[in-house]
């Protein structure tokens, strides 16, 4: 349930907002009460939002974007790097290319993220929350996703790190560990596995929400919640955590 003045007078910044779950995010803070910016390749148009089209895996890209919020905000709160990207092919397989692609987008992404929101909440002095997309696979391996299982597992260990360094700035880090959630992300998933397992798209869907002991996939607003629960001074004293929201698929 939204509270519409939990995040009053917060300025929030989120990466990968044109869809998905970044759009589910964007959107929960937006009905409490924040100011909210967003960057993406393809920004979807909303009303009271400040939107930035452009890579979130590019230095300067991030950087004015960021820059840019300080100015048409007044200053920076909550970043949230949700930006990144998923590919499914076995390792054999498997172009340096792609790997490169996978890595750079989620890991380069997250990191520029959020050191320039840390230069900019330090510099304001009244400390902050940077909370970062990881994902299960970052817990453990899943056949072809090598790439991406990698990816999440180093954004983990990068933000428990993060939230050691910024601590006595007040700014707080934390991930997200998203389960499978149903996104427009579970098109190109489906036809990645299918290809691999010979089945039909339909059938992985099937398979991988059979997996799931709550019998359904998430949504984008059971991560949102839990991302807005993070960002909220009722988490104050939650940092170098990566919360889990997947249905117990993955207990832990």
């Amino acid at each position: 349930m939204t509270d519409p003045t939990r995040h009053q007078g917060r300025r929030v910044l989120v990466t990968g907002s044109a869809s998905g779950i970044g759009l589910g995010i964007a959107d929960r803070f937006l009905a409490e009460g924040a100011q909210v910016a967003c960057l993406d390749l393809r920004p979807t148009p909303r009303d009271g939002v400040l939107n930035f089209t452009g890579n979130a895996a590019d230095e300067a890209t991030v950087d004015h974007a960021v820059a840019e919020t300080l100015r048409h905000l007044g200053g920076l709160d909550v970043m949230v790097c949700n930006a990144g990207v998923i590919a499914v092919t076995p390792i054999t397989a498997m172009s340096f290319a792609e790997w490169k692609h996978v890595m750079d987008t989620n890991i380069d992404s997250v990191f520029l993220g959020a050191r320039a929101a840390a230069r900019a909440m330090i510099t304001q002095g009244s400390g902050g929350s940077i909370i970062t997309a990881a994902s299960g696979a970052g817990r453990r391996g899943v056949p072809n996703l090598a790439h991406y299982c990698a990816s999440k597992a180093a954004i983990i260990n990068f933000t428990q790190t993060l939230a050691i360094e910024l601590a006595p700035h007040g700014i707080r880090a934390n991930s997200y560990v998203p389960g499978h959630i149903e996104t427009p992300f579970w098109g190109g998933i489906a036809e990645g596995f299918a290809k691999v397992w010979h089945k039909t798209p339909a059938e992985v869907v099937d398979a991988f929400r059979a997996s799931v002991p709550a019998g359904r996939f998430g949504t984008p607003d059971d991560v949102a919640a839990a991302v807005s629960w993070l960002a909220s001074p009722e988490a104050a004293y939650v940092s170098g955590q990566a919360i889990a929201m997947n249905g117990a698929e993955f207990p832990y």
